[in-house]
């Protein structure tokens, strides 16, 4: 058994061991994973999106797949890549107008000599990115999401004034993110095209060697269509009840095991709520029964077969974003056994 060391940290070699509600990442599937997506999109053609999971330790097996580049949605996420030696080519793809964070990520690129590139998709977000003394920017592209990205027809203007002030524009992003899943794979198809399409024009008027789309959901799509150059999933690593249901070849990699606290006549209640769970999909899937609701603290859900208090129990998440942001490390695991232990060092904003 397990028992604290010097420092007083516990460090738990079985399952049983774990302190619950515990993240879980299936060391196997995982590799199995990376695998399947890097013979899809190898090297720079996939750009990993590490708001997926906020750990730089998964980020290296990422590199390790022969994957150099990544994206971010945070400045925390890019300045944590830089100063684990991740840093070879940092995408933030996301706008950022505060200018203490706009400069720490210029000052930790002169440091490090990472590789740093924002979006813009505005003359403010641009004059931001010049005045912070960062060096590089993509084009922003409102490809149908109605998110982020400015209009087709400006894409150009921006691109100039972004020269103009000095900023080496290296091309253009646009994410189809309202596409990912579909129950069509026909009417997907036809929209990513319709998207990409819009982006390629923008990409025209404002050129460069990058035009970055994509996502898990649509990934096998751009492996068979010409114009986008890299693909910026994150999700294909450790999965989600909500891609699962797609059909794509990517295993459950990742779960958070909690234990029974309390069984009642017709329900049992863990130790997985709210508090360790992204919700934004809908409730999680377990296969111990069917989830009735979570609370702050607590699962509960219908058996299917009997359990006793102190059982364990295996909780999907339906979104693993922000699942991976409310935990604080994941547990490795192999076999059964505890391998090792990965700190989600890149939360925060």
């Amino acid at each position: 058994m397990s028992s604290p060391t010097a420092d007083g940290s516990f460090h738990p070699r079985r399952l049983d061991e774990l302190p619950t509600p515990a993240l879980l990442i299936d060391a196997d599937v995982l590799d199995a994973n990376l695998r399947t997506m890097a013979s899809v999109h190898p090297g720079t053609a996939l750009r990993p999106h590490v708001k997926a999971h906020k750990c730089t330790s998964l980020a290296r097996m990422q590199a390790a797949h022969g994957h150099t580049s990544f994206t971010c949605a945070t400045p925390r996420e890019v300045i944590g890549m830089a100063l684990a030696g991740l840093g070879t080519d940092l995408l933030l793809a996301n706008e950022v107008v505060d200018p203490r964070r706009l400069a720490a990520m210029a000052a930790v690129a002169e440091d490090t000599g990472a590789r740093i590139t924002i979006a813009v998709d505005s003359i403010e977000t641009v004059t931001a990115a010049a005045d912070a003394g960062l060096a590089s920017v993509l084009v922003d592209v409102d490809i149908g999401l109605p998110r982020c990205g400015c209009a087709v027809d400006d894409a150009g203007r921006l691109a100039d004034r972004a020269s103009a002030l000095g900023l080496e524009v290296r091309g253009v992003m646009g994410y189809e993110g309202h596409l990912m899943v579909s129950d069509d794979r026909d009417d997907q198809r036809r929209r990513v095209d319709e998207a990409v399409d819009r982006l390629l024009v923008a990409h025209a008027a404002v050129g460069g060697e990058v035009v970055s789309s994509g996502g898990t959901g649509t990934h096998h799509l751009h492996r068979l269509r010409p114009g986008v150059t890299e693909v910026q999933a994150g999700s294909y690593a450790l999965m989600d009840s909500h891609y699962g249901a797609q059909g794509h070849p990517f295993g459950q990699a990742c779960h958070v095991v909690g234990t029974v606290v309390s069984v009642g006549r017709r329900h049992a209640v863990a130790d997985v709520g709210l508090k360790a769970m992204g919700m934004d999909h809908g409730n999680p899937t377990t296969e111990a029964g069917t989830v009735w609701f979570l609370s702050d603290e607590h699962v509960t859900f219908a058996p299917a077969t009997p359990v006793s208090v102190g059982d364990r129990i295996a909780v999907v998440p339906a979104h693993i974003d922000p699942t991976m942001a409310l935990h604080e490390e994941a547990w490795l695991v192999r076999h059964g056994e505890v391998v090792d232990r990965w700190p989600i060092d890149l939360r925060g904003w």
